[in-house]
């Protein structure tokens, strides 16, 4: 099997797992949007919040696949399942830090500057969302497990059956059907609570009870926890985990910047950054599987493999980069007016969808490469090309563009084009070095 055909086939029930959750989040903003503009509001707000967290969590588990990937070609499968008893309690434990850090943000709402009449609900909302932390690191640990030994279909399933509960839940809650309290946005986010609960229990139930996995679950009770098996978790996926939240936190503070343009503004914002995640999600698809990939050549160590499977990454994100950019151009107007029905949001974010199409390839590029990086298990420089591509370029972008020059909201999208292009080069680069100096190519 060549080396696309794999990425593609690893892949593919990746993509149509988040293929899935995107469609989930396509129907939260859409219910949400034509159940009220505030609510609309309301939720652009905490969601770009927690999505530095969710994205945060993610990358923190991504510390997973490149530790897994290596053992599994060498068929140490009991050894996999022992790593994974350190991989679950680092994930927890990177969720209860993340809770303490969103605790200590909640108290501070009141002083970011948002419409006063839009922080009750923001409120609520966000306590809803933080309850769904700990599922969620759950849920991604055992679900890179599976992503590293070939078995990307499970959480695919898992996941899509949680979006069908979503759903359902947010027709049941949102506008209060059958009999259900009418509970608006906080219905969609208890909504969103039960799947990703539902979720975490379903994947840790197939690790423990299937016999299929009996393997692993017996590496995972006869081992124990302690500081070495912990702290190599730690050091794997910490720099993982702070690129993404750098990444995440240049869109969070666009999304604050944005709320001080008023409400429509922040509305349309919601709107495009939900268009921005159909590629996002799909280029982190195949970037998960360029991932594997890579580390399972890097457990041979066979870096002329790793290159090859990097490469063949690439290409097929480019190609999902322009059929995301066609999407956007000739869709884009109509897959807006799913989420509004007010025009003035609808006009405000179809002004914007050019600056949206000229960050895709910046921004398919950069994940492949910082897959590729992950799966090789040299970490470490990701932390250095997230704090120069999105705090010290990216952040400062935003508001130059954006309340400086004046560009409002298009200003806040076009900056993106500057942090993602920097991103990419960065991650290109230092996987090219890593894999000629451990090649020892001159």
């Amino acid at each position: 099997m060549g080396l696309t055909a794999k990425i593609l086939r690893l892949g593919t029930p990746i993509l149509i797992g988040q293929i899935g959750t995107i469609a989930v989040g396509f129907a939260d903003t859409a219910m949400v949007g034509h159940y009220h503009t505030d609510a609309l509001a309301s939720a652009s707000f905490v969601n770009n919040f927690f999505n530095l967290v969710i994205l945060s969590a993610m990358g923190f588990s991504f510390g997973i696949t490149p530790l897994v990937g290596a053992l599994y070609p060498q068929n140490k499968l009991s050894g996999i399942g022992s790593l994974m008893r350190s991989a679950l309690a680092a994930n927890v434990m990177f969720g209860l830090l993340v809770i303490v850090l969103m605790t200590i943000a909640y108290c501070c709402i009141g002083y970011m500057n948002q419409p006063p009449e839009l922080l009750p609900l923001i409120r609520s909302y966000f306590l809803i969302y933080l309850l769904g932390i700990i599922p969620v690191v759950i849920f991604n640990a055992f679900s890179q497990w599976a992503y590293a030994i070939g078995r990307t279909g499970m959480p695919m399933w898992i996941i899509l059956s949680g979006n069908i509960v979503n759903i359902l839940g947010n027709y049941l809650l949102i506008e209060g059907h059958l009999g259900c309290p009418e509970l608006g946005l906080n219905g969609a986010g208890i909504a969103t609570l039960i799947a990703r609960s539902l979720c975490a229990i379903a994947i840790a139930g197939i690790f423990f009870l299937k016999k299929e996995y009996r393997v692993y679950r017996h590496g995972f009770t006869d081992a124990y926890v302690n500081r070495k098996s912990l702290g190599l978790v730690w050091r794997t996926s910490l720099p993982v985990a702070v690129q993404m939240a750098f990444e995440a936190g240049a869109f969070s503070f666009a999304g604050v910047v944005a709320g001080w343009f008023g409400t429509v503004e922040l509305a349309a914002y919601q709107v495009i950054v939900i268009l921005g995640t159909l590629g996002f999600c799909t280029y982190y698809c195949m970037g998960s599987a360029t991932s594997i990939v890579v580390a399972n050549a890097n457990g041979l160590n066979d870096c002329a493999m790793m290159r090859r499977g990097a490469f063949a990454g690439f290409k097929v994100l480019l190609c999902m980069a322009t059929l995301s950019s066609l999407l956007f151009i000739f869709a884009g107007q109509y897959l807006l007016m799913l989420f509004t029905s007010d025009q003035r949001v609808t006009a405000m974010a179809l002004s914007v969808l050019v600056p949206l199409v000229l960050y895709q390839y910046a921004d398919a590029t950069q994940i492949n490469f910082a897959g590729a990086l992950r799966g090789s298990s040299h970490v470490m420089p990701m932390l250095w090309i997230a704090i120069v591509s999105y705090g010290i370029i990216g952040v400062p972008a935003t508001y130059l563009m954006a309340v400086t020059f004046n560009g409002g909201i298009y200003g806040i999208v076009l900056s993106f084009s500057v942090s993602l292009l920097c991103a990419a080069s960065l991650f290109l680069y230092t996987f090219m070095k890593v894999t000629r100096i451990n090649s020892n190519v001159s």
